[in-house]
């Protein structure tokens, strides 16, 4: 790994032209020097320049203008990236990465202090069933997808069992060479156990001890380290900073002839569904027919729940009206999470409340094909929950 270096932020960006274009990890400083964000690059002359751009997060345009200096680790690859990131955010938890109560929906990499241990994922909530002193724990990891992705490709490396151990049949991953035959009773306790030990020394960032390590063990797997093949994380890293926003929330309301009105709320994280923050509402005080006064119902008893991630922008099924009542009640509220609409009868024009920055409703603009997604999406998903109630009537 490179050494680290701190550049002074500059009214003409003349620091932009000091990154290199490498992966790497870059942090955000205060004028003290305390951290303020840190984010992970595959080109950190490419990441850090979209900073400062015209059209940015409400978030992180007060973070910027907060920051004094940058300061930016090259590594050799995007997974030592990713590694290196969810340590930094682990020691330093930086108010920018933290999106409100959002901590809970980070992802750690838990691996249990056990004869033929395998690593698993895991949320933060899942975390306090498990014992810090009978596993070893990585991250915060930002996304579910992407951590998949890097310990498949540590596992083709150093290679673990998720299979019953013994069992005296080869299974799937064995044959295509991801179990180190755990299975069969090929490989001893001590043997798998250096395997495991090796990834937590990677997990931990810790390169120079693991090649240390190898050169006496298994000199043959230092080349497949320093030649890592992460295009699948690439191609993961670029398709995630398409999307600004990192919790999309949609809401619909649904009802037939007035009767078995529904909402539904959908949430998507970095561009994916994140089903298990999806809910439902019955609409319990509203006047069935009046979808305003719905929607007013159900946003209401959402933001009640102060323990769910809070968006960072908010889209509702609907045109002016809608969005008038909604940016009404997160006036009442004193909610401040950027709002927008989509009118499905002016051919699904987006609609702005008004006030809003012409550079917000610009960005918001450019991820149009993703809020066309989030608002069918949570159109089925309130239609589904309609026609159960109403099974349920007809049944009754």
């Amino acid at each position: 790994m490179a050494q680290e270096k701190i550049l002074a932020l500059d009214k003409e960006h003349k620091f932009l032209k000091k990154l290199p274009s490498k992966p790497g990890v870059y942090l955000f400083l205060t004028k003290k020097k305390e951290v303020l964000y840190v984010g992970r690059a595959t080109f950190l002359n490419k990441r850090v320049s979209s900073y400062f751009q015209k059209r940015l997060e409400p978030r992180l345009e007060e973070m910027v203008n907060k920051s004094f200096y940058l300061q930016f680790i090259p590594t050799d690859n995007l997974l030592e990236a990713i590694i290196l990131e969810a340590n930094l955010i682990k020691k330093y938890w930086p108010k920018y990465n933290i999106r409100d109560k959002d901590n809970r929906s980070f992802v750690y990499i838990v691996i249990p202090q056990k004869d033929f241990s395998a690593p698993f994922l895991a949320r933060a909530k899942e975390l306090e069933k498990i014992s810090p002193d009978k596993a070893e724990i990585f991250g915060p990891y930002k996304s579910l997808s992407l951590v998949k992705t890097a310990l498949r490709i540590i596992r083709k490396i150093f290679p673990y069992s998720t299979c019953q151990i013994n069992s005296g049949r080869p299974c799937f991953d064995y044959q295509i060479g991801l179990c180190p035959g755990a299975c069969l009773g090929i490989i001893s306790k001590e043997e798998y156990q250096k395997n495991i030990q090796n990834i937590i020394l990677l997990l931990k960032g810790e390169k120079k001890e693991l090649i240390k390590k190898l050169k006496k063990e298994n000199p043959d797997k230092i080349f497949a380290l320093q030649h890592i093949e992460d295009v699948a994380l690439i191609d993961q890293e670029e398709k995630g900073f398409q999307h600004p926003f990192g919790r999309i929330e949609g809401y619909d309301i649904s009802h037939f002839s007035g009767k078995e009105t529904v909402g539904a709320m959908v949430s998507f994280l970095n561009g994916e569904p994140d089903k298990k923050f999806y809910r439902l509402f019955k609409i319990k005080n509203a006047k069935n027919q009046d979808d305003l006064d719905c929607l007013r119902e159900v946003l209401k008893r959402r933001f009640r729940h102060s323990e769910w991630p809070f968006p960072n922008l908010v889209l509702i099924d609907g045109g002016l009206p809608q969005v008038r009542t909604v940016k009404n009640l997160f006036k009442e509220l004193k909610i401040q999470i950027p709002l927008v609409g989509i009118s499905k009868y002016q051919n699904d024009k987006l609609v702005f409340p008004q006030g809003m920055k012409k550079s917000l409703k610009e960005l918001i603009a450019t991820n149009k094909s993703l809020l066309l997604k989030v608002r069918n999406e949570a159109h089925r998903f309130a239609n589904s929950y309609r026609k159960k109630l109403f099974k349920k009537r007809i049944a009754s």
